[in-house]
């Protein structure tokens, strides 16, 4: 797929599609990761299906104003996104993040959504237990950039597998420490929508990693529970909170069921 950009948010937001006639399937990625965290997804539907991933604000491609947002403002990116590229209706979904503001844009535009692909992701709030930690990791980061101990503990966190560890702490470390401070503001200072879940009547698939340390399970069995159009977790053994990144084949064998069903 070639890359390319939209006019969105004042900004440009880079993408890449598959096109093609197939229903659409819009994935966004987690903090600090990017579109090609779903390549092995895309190589999975792209032959029946017509696979949208993008770079959120101030991610890898995509501009940033540098003012602060929050998921309702991504929410918000993504429906923009979508009459760009002059989709009436699609799955959306997401890794984390991802899936926080895929869940608000089925609450802000109900009749844009198909259906709803959540990958290690939840409705509540970032733990109050973490937060400090996180706002120290956070400003260190800032000021210094990631050190070899802060990107090993951060991709312990997000990845937890040495070869994949690896080649995200380079990209992390080419990064400028500043770009990270308002996606690092949304994550910490999210509202939490669980009370809201209900509103959400699209089929949903949650899938959730049973070795993911940064959302624990009881988090993601919450989420399944509060989505009238969601059976239960998919469990994926000895996944990590990028479940689709260390155990691709069993996550995409998730996804495809889960299309499959929204055809019958």
């Amino acid at each position: 797929m070639a890359l390319e950009t939209a006019p969105i948010h004042g900004g440009v937001t880079a993408y890449e599609d598959t096109g093609g006639d197939g229903p659409p399937v819009l994935l966004a990625h987690g903090f600090l990761m990017d579109r090609s965290m779903f390549g092995a997804q895309v190589e999975a539907l792209r032959d029946r299906f017509r696979v949208v991933t993008w770079d959120e604000r101030g991610t890898r491609d995509s501009s940033d104003d540098g003012q602060p947002f929050t998921y309702w403002d991504l929410a918000s990116d993504c429906l923009e996104l979508l009459d760009y590229l002059e989709i009436e209706r699609a799955v959306v979904g997401g890794m984390s993040q991802g899936g926080f503001l895929s869940l608000r844009l089925a609450l802000l535009a109900p009749e844009r959504v198909g259906g709803l692909i959540l990958i290690d992701s939840q409705a509540g709030t970032e733990d109050p237990d973490r937060i400090p930690l996180y706002e120290a990791l956070l400003d260190e980061w800032v000021a210094t950039g990631p050190t070899d101990d802060m990107a090993d503990l951060v991709a312990a966190l997000i990845l937890g597998e040495p070869k994949l560890s690896e080649v995200w702490t380079e990209r992390w470390k080419a990064l400028a420490p500043s770009s990270m401070v308002e996606p690092g503001r949304a994550l910490l200072t999210r509202d939490d929508i669980t009370d809201r879940l209900g509103e959400i009547t699209a089929p949903a698939l949650v899938v959730h990693g049973t070795a993911d340390v940064a959302i624990p399970m009881e988090r993601a069995e919450a989420l399944a529970a509060g989505l009238p159009g969601c059976p239960g977790v998919v469990r994926i053994e000895n996944g990590t909170h990028a479940a689709n990144l260390t155990h691709p084949d069993l996550v995409n064998e998730a996804i495809l069921t889960f299309l499959d069903g929204l055809a019958d």
